[in-house]
């Protein structure tokens, strides 16, 4: 039996399409040229790593999986070395399955319409501004630490109506759930208890003193049955909410950063033609998509041709299936003016991310912002680039150094 308080080594990979591994640094470092061979062999290789895993290499394959809620379960959304039982309401809507994931998804959606976007839209303009501020005149900055990992964090922080001051606690506890706690179960067990032990603390505050914010928001929520959510429900919902809203678009935002670092002429054109940087996120999220999810293999069938078979996971790369060039022309060209671009960065059928309206602006007005005031930078030869591991895939170094600021 595995011992939950030893993280697990991993042997490197020595023949990827038999057993790939999503945390093998080769991965890590650059995943593309591994998806093109594994997508070169078949549209789902298997692992015997992580207790059995397939991956789908192909939009097609993908596709089939995220539509496919007969077959595969939401329970367990991230591909680790233990399955210990799955918590009721563990993180909903992302972690329920029909029936109980309409119900949980449409409560989410009002405050993330794209109205409401809008009016957050200032505050996020003047957490990129702040940020900036702190460090232009230093002719160079980590890029990553300073800037990309704090403008999600503090903007779901001041929806939550909680300290923006307390941006580090929440990074940690994402570092532990996604990256540590993949290998070592008691990491992400003490983090879980921490954010429910902080989320309750603010539960109980709200009860004699609601306030207009998510947190009150999803209190006063109702089932479908019109009574109040469980805790559970709540707690559930939140840890969510902080996990997805921040390191998916720190990601995001970082890696489209890394592009224009080291692609002077896309630079160049977005800061001449301003109008085309909505156009230019979406080809960043489909080219840099960061979110890999999971599903579990509940009842056999097949994929693409390929048997899957229950009790085996599947890591759902939209990433891979955004590199796949019978989806998109020039899948491995980053082309910024791409016109149609049906990317899968957000996640394919019923668990489409709800805060997709949320991660487009933020990742606009960060470039926006950036490129107002920083159009000289480049990437700083004395400093090393290094990525997350596992599920969520960004620069968590991003060393810059800044030309003629503003």
């Amino acid at each position: 039996m595995t011992d939950v308080n030893q993280p697990i080594a991993h042997p490197p990979v020595t023949d990827w399409v038999h057993d790939f591994d999503h945390t093998d640094p080769q991965w890590t470092e650059d995943p593309f040229p591994i998806w093109d061979e594994l997508r070169a062999a078949s549209p789902v290789v298997h692992t015997e790593r992580f207790l059995g895993c397939y991956l789908p290499t192909t939009y097609e394959a993908v596709r089939e999986i995220a539509n496919d809620t007969q077959h595969f379960s939401s329970r367990r959304i991230i591909v680790r070395d233990v399955r210990p039982e799955v918590a009721r309401n563990a993180a909903p809507p992302i972690t329920s399955d029909p029936p109980e994931h309409k119900p949980a998804k449409q409560l989410l959606l009002p405050p993330f319409t794209p109205d409401a976007m809008k009016k957050l839209e200032p505050r996020v303009r003047a957490i990129c501004n702040e940020l900036i501020d702190e460090f232009i005149a230093d002719g160079k900055v980590d890029a990553a630490a300073r800037y990309s990992k704090y403008i999600p964090v503090r903007a779901i922080a001041h929806m939550l109506g909680i300290p923006e001051s307390d941006s580090d606690l929440f990074i940690n506890w994402i570092h532990m759930i996604l990256e540590l706690g993949i290998k070592d179960e008691s990491k992400l067990l003490q983090a879980v208890q921490e954010m429910t032990a902080y989320f309750s603390g603010h539960i109980e505050t709200r009860k004699n003193k609601p306030s207009d914010d998510l947190i009150s928001y999803l209190m006063n929520a109702r089932d479908k049955e019109g009574n109040p959510l469980e805790d559970s429900h709540v707690l559930g919902s939140l840890r969510l909410l902080l996990i997805a809203g921040i390191d998916t678009t720190w990601s995001a935002i970082g890696s489209s950063l890394w592009h224009l670092a080291k692609t002077p002429a896309d630079r160049a054109r977005l800061i001449a033609e301003p109008g085309l940087i909505p156009t230019a996120v979406e080809e960043l999220l489909r080219a840099y998509s960061p979110v890999t999810m999971a599903r579990e293999v509940v009842k056999e069938t097949t994929v693409s041709g390929c048997p899957v078979k229950p009790g085996n996971m599947v890591l759902l790369s939209f990433p891979a299936a955004n590199r796949d060039p019978k989806m998109f022309p020039n899948a491995d060209k980053v082309v910024i003016d791409r016109r149609e671009n049906r990317h899968a960065a957000f996640g394919l059928g019923i668990h489409r991310c709800v805060g997709s309206n949320l991660a487009r602006m933020e990742m606009q007005v960060a470039l926006e912002e950036w490129l107002k005031r920083i159009p000289d930078f480049r990437l700083d030869p004395a400093g090393t680039v290094t990525w997350s591991q596992g599920t969520v895939r960004g620069p968590r170094q991003l060393p810059f150094l800044l030309g003629k600021a503003m």
